[in-house]
């Protein structure tokens, strides 16, 4: 059974596929880093730590939009939440280094900084177990999916979908952000977590551990995409993109769309959590704009403009946007939010099927023309 599992996961990708992530993480895991420790700083073939953080941020954000095209793209569940799972994985993962802060005694007591500085005693019940990496390890996980079992549960049991669906999902996120602004919670107020020391015993600034959390995201990106992949040319894969063309047809032919759908969700939800959890010790900071109605926007552009239902698109559309909010931000940042606004309303009305649609036209274009 293991065995013809594996040979499914690796057919569900074809030679071409497996060629480009062959490549992108050759260049992860080996070329960036002899890039960046064997040349000097001064050397034009040098990559500097910046840009290693600002690839792996953006790794980070591709696997988010991954996630939604999961729930998106083959669910046609349009999410506006999913920056709360993404914070939460932040925010587990952040609780664990803010322990190693404590640790080192520069505050007198084995407590976070900001609850030194609020005068706590002790730390929150919640807090119990995060100076441990295996238990934080387990709550990036389990603490989304419960989360998202519970709202997805009553939702799609009341059949609730479409702009509806979107709102109450933005609305949960804007009421956790709220609560997390909050000082009296335990998570920072609106600083958040930051000035990260160590991760695991190692300094989180060295230049080995920043290429190692670059390594480990890409990794997890490629994993992520080889997954996604089978599981969406599996059975459930099948049945769920036929509950998102045609639902009562699917509940006419027996089956129940509330699991397929609620699965999906979770899944969808632990990868963001995970990719929010890489992404805490690369930047150096979480805090409660993470899920900012803002930033649930912006991951659906980055579907939209790569191409949604396709895997590929959402990566694509995560490091176009990503890297052009980057450039805009620097040289001209009065105009980004329009920038990006204009972008979103020419991909709706002119590329439905995003970047990914486009290119596929343009290869059809040239063979009809080659015939």
């Amino acid at each position: 059974m293991h065995k013809s599992l594996t040979l499914r996961v690796l057919s569900s990708l074809d030679k071409k596929s497996w060629l480009a992530l062959g490549v992108f993480l050759a260049l992860a895991l080996v070329v960036v880093p002899v890039l960046h420790l064997d040349f000097p700083e001064d050397s034009a073939l040098h990559v500097s730590t910046y840009t290693i953080t600002l690839i792996g941020k953006i790794m980070c954000y591709a696997l988010v939009a991954v996630a939604m095209d999961l729930i998106w793209g083959y669910g046609g569940i349009l999410s506006l939440g999913h920056g709360l799972f993404f914070a939460l994985g932040g925010y587990a993962f952040g609780m664990y280094l803010m322990r190693q802060i404590g640790r080192d005694g520069s505050y007198g007591a084995d407590l976070p900084d900001f609850m030194v500085f609020l005068d706590w005693k002790e730390l929150p019940w919640f807090w119990v177990g995060s100076d441990g990496f295996g238990w934080v390890a387990f709550m990036v996980i389990a603490a989304p999916a419960v989360v998202a079992f519970v709202f997805g549960y009553f939702a799609f049991r009341s059949r609730i979908k479409g702009v509806y669906f979107s709102i109450i999902t933005q609305a949960l996120t804007y009421a956790a952000m709220l609560l997390f602004f909050r000082n009296e919670t335990g998570f920072g107020g609106n600083n958040g977590f930051t000035d990260f020391k160590r991760v695991l015993g190692y300094s989180i600034t060295s230049p080995e551990t920043r290429l190692v959390l670059f390594g480990l995201t890409a990794v997890m990106l490629a994993a992520t995409l080889v997954f996604s992949a089978w599981l969406v040319k599996s059975k459930f894969g099948r049945v769920l993109t036929a509950i998102r063309d045609a639902e009562s047809r699917v509940m006419f032919i027996g089956y129940n769309p509330l699991w397929y759908k609620l699965t999906i969700w979770i899944i969808s939800a632990v990868l963001c959590a995970i990719a929010g959890a890489l992404y805490v010790p690369q930047v150096g900071i979480i805090n409660p704009s993470e899920m900012s109605p803002g930033n649930a926007i912006e991951i659906a552009i980055w579907v939209a403009v790569g191409g949604r239902g396709t895997l590929i698109g959402p990566i694509i559309g995560a490091f176009v946007v990503n890297l052009a909010k980057s450039w805009f931000t620097v040289s001209f940042p009065e105009y980004w939010l329009f920038f990006l606004g204009l972008l979103f309303i020419v991909v709706t009305l002119m590329l439905p099927q995003g970047l990914v649609g486009l290119w596929k036209k343009l290869l059809a274009g040239k063979g009809d023309a080659a015939c």
